[in-house]
């Protein structure tokens, strides 16, 4: 599967002055795929598991000077370890706190060797290392897939060039556009999580792929006795279902669950964004950049990671979705908006954790919202997301004019274009806005 973070991957192998790599993400994102990937452009690949070799950690113990590492893994997994020909891979390196401390003592004293990590919950692990490599550890973050990734996992390349060769005087031929459209909406049923989409590559198949998606999210519960230390298992597990839920509006804890007080649902909500298993887009006065300088922390939307386990957790009805257009399901519980937010999150740079803002003016006479704002370069630029083809985008024409901005962009189901200063993208394309803003 053709992914954009092995372009990273690919710029960080060749580096001269690189220093060991930290791929961080949820669970089941691709993390070890894509490191396995790299693995072939070297003559020697390492793989240590921490969870599957828990032995292995008694390794690390005793010293984290890199040179006898190295001197115990050589022969424990006889493969040779040779400073530019090696690419040694530490998994689940969350399991090993002493093989994160160690990591620093590579770049210091063995910089000529590939280094590479990854792991789930890695948050929870960097708390307890006060003094964890900063500006020794490079960190790349990794999320589901986009949509053009989903494209190209279930072959569908020529569908991916015509939307990449598309532009707002030059849009995608009709025929190819409701194509995408009907694409995009299996995407939505099925998400981005690797596994699920080479299930339905596969298979084309969506029951056994939600099949497939309610025994992750099965894991990812069992990952939440992890945390009961910090917050009850019955409090986080809530917590993501209402984070469906509400997706969409501003969140609110006390809507999490009925007539229950919100204590502790706080704590439960951001172990889960620390997780990666939800997002926020915070509300933003946007007046001028950088927008998190005016964020308004007490108000923000919530996403789920990923779409297949939002449609999981929220029990849809495949019997009848599989059957309905495009038009119709789209936007079923605000998944255009939802949808929108997550490619955005997954076409940023990988190397800073994204965020997302959203702009909302609550006045009795006027209530205006703008779904996601977002900056290029020097400018502010609102986004306005809608369902159908149809829409007054007053929100935004508001918004622009107060602001005394020129441009602005719309995510629809129409095909690409321009109006009255409007950059209009259809929705299967919100992961290439930056190219057009």
């Amino acid at each position: 599967m053709e992914r954009k973070i092995y372009k990273y991957l690919l710029e960080w192998k060749d580096k001269k002055d690189r220093k060991p790599l930290l791929l961080r993400g949820a669970r089941q994102v691709g993390k070890t795929y894509a490191i396995r990937e790299l693995g072939r452009q070297f003559d020697h690949f390492l793989e240590v598991n921490f969870e599957e070799n828990r032995e292995i950690k008694s390794i690390f113990a005793g010293t984290l000077d890199p040179a006898p590492i190295i001197e115990k893994l050589i022969p424990y997994f006889g493969v040779p370890v040779v400073p530019g020909k090696t690419l040694l891979f530490l998994d689940e390196i969350q399991a090993c706190p002493d093989a994160l401390r160690s990591l620093r003592f590579f770049h210091e004293k063995l910089p000529g060797l590939h280094v590479a990590a990854a792991g789930s919950l890695l948050e929870f692990a960097l708390e307890e290392i006060p003094s964890f490599g900063v500006g020794r550890i490079e960190i790349l973050f990794m999320h589901p897939m986009t949509f053009l990734e989903f494209l190209l996992a279930t072959e569908n390349e020529p569908l991916v060039r015509s939307v990449e060769s598309a532009s707002p005087s030059g849009p995608v031929d009709p025929a190819l556009h409701q194509k995408l459209l009907d694409r995009f909406k299996i995407h939505q049923m099925v998400g981005g999580l690797p596994a699920v989409v080479d299930a339905f590559r596969n298979s084309r198949d969506v029951k056994s792929c939600h099949e497939i998606i309610a025994a992750h999210i099965n894991t990812l519960q069992a990952d939440f006795a992890k945390y009961k230390k910090r917050s009850p298992v019955i409090k986080l597990q809530e917590t993501l279902r209402a984070v469906s839920r509400q997706a969409g509006g501003k969140f609110k804890y006390s809507s999490i669950t009925e007539g229950a007080s919100s204590h502790g649902y706080h704590a439960a909500f951001q172990l889960l964004a620390q997780a990666g298993l939800v997002h926020r887009a915070y509300h933003t006065a946007a007046r001028g950049i950088p927008l998190g300088a005016q964020m308004d922390i007490r108000k923000f939307k919530a996403l789920p990671f990923d779409l297949g386990v939002h449609q999981v957790l929220m029990g849809l009805d495949l019997s009848r979705q599989v059957i309905a257009g495009p038009k119709d399901f789209i936007n079923k519980g605000n998944l255009a908006e939802m949808s929108t937010g997550l490619e955005l999150i997954a076409a940023a740079p990988p190397w800073s954790e994204p965020q997302l803002y959203y702009w909302h003016r609550e006045a009795a006479s006027s209530n205006a919202e703008v779904d996601y704002v977002i900056q290029a370069g020097e400018k502010v630029v609102p986004v306005e997301v809608k369902a159908g083809t149809k829409g007054q985008m007053q929100s935004m024409r508001l918004f622009m004019e107060e602001r005394k901005l020129g441009r602005g962009l719309r995510i629809s189901q129409e095909n690409f274009g321009i109006y009255e200063g409007i950059t209009i993208l259809p929705i299967y394309a919100a992961s290439m806005a930056d190219k057009w803003v």
